[in-house]
């Protein structure tokens, strides 16, 4: 296994993850009832494509982040961020489930108490509180990776999304049963933490390795990813 992820580390070394491009236009009318059309603003202004498209970038949500802190308005503006940036423009279902979240009355209290799960380290926790409208895994496990300030890069939350799923089983490797139990809170922290024993033995951030996975799609002797889609 460590063999096989090495090659896939060193073949991609020089790949970057690059910004998302969303259509604010679209997103627009899902926001404005609940006050959060302003969150459109982040990133920047997109050079090339349909005028009015932005950019926003993993570096975006992380300083959106550090300006809300523990707001609970700027946490809603922060979850609208991260599933603007998983959508991009190619999740077409993206802006109406992020509108069933913002109509759910949980929502204050999935975000705030999985926040704090995630910065204490109980993954499996913030997996099993996070019940929300129209989100799942692929898109809740973005919340928690993009929460997730901890200093120590041991066992930061990562994403786990059907991409990233497929490269982990082209690898042969099941989440199910290195945890010993198809229970989902478990096998995300089984997965965390075996996503970052694995990075330090190949010498990258867990990150880095998630962001190949999400890319490569499965297709593990693929070339270089392009950057056009969140991770």
């Amino acid at each position: 296994m460590m063999e096989k992820l090495q090659k896939l580390v060193d073949r991609h070394r020089d790949c970057r993850q690059g910004p998302v491009r969303f259509r604010p236009s679209t997103w627009r009318p899902r926001l404005e009832r609940y006050g959060a059309a302003h969150v459109l603003d982040v990133g920047v202004e997109c050079a090339s494509g349909r005028s009015g498209d932005r950019l926003i970038s993993r570096g975006d949500l992380a300083d959106l982040r550090d300006r809300v802190g523990d707001d609970p308005d700027g946490l809603r503006d922060l979850f609208v961020a991260v599933m603007i940036w998983g959508s991009g423009t190619t999740n077409g279902r993206g802006p109406r489930y992020t509108e069933a979240a913002l109509a759910d009355p949980r929502l204050r209290t999935v975000l705030r108490t999985t926040r704090q799960a995630v910065r204490s380290g109980d993954l499996s926790g913030a997996h099993r509180q996070f019940v929300l409208n129209g989100v799942g895994q692929s898109f809740f496990t973005k919340w928690f990776a993009a929460i997730d300030d901890r200093d120590t890069e041991c066992d930061r939350a990562l994403i786990l999304d059907t991409r990233v799923f497929h490269s982990l089983n082209a690898l042969e490797w099941f989440s199910w049963r290195a945890a010993g139990t198809r229970h989902w809170p478990t096998r995300y922290a089984t997965y965390v933490g075996t996503m970052h024993e694995w990075a330090s033995s190949v010498g990258v951030l867990a990150d880095r390795l998630e962001w190949l996975f999400f890319h490569l799609n499965g297709h593990l002797d693929g070339p270089c990813p392009s950057a056009s889609r969140a991770a």
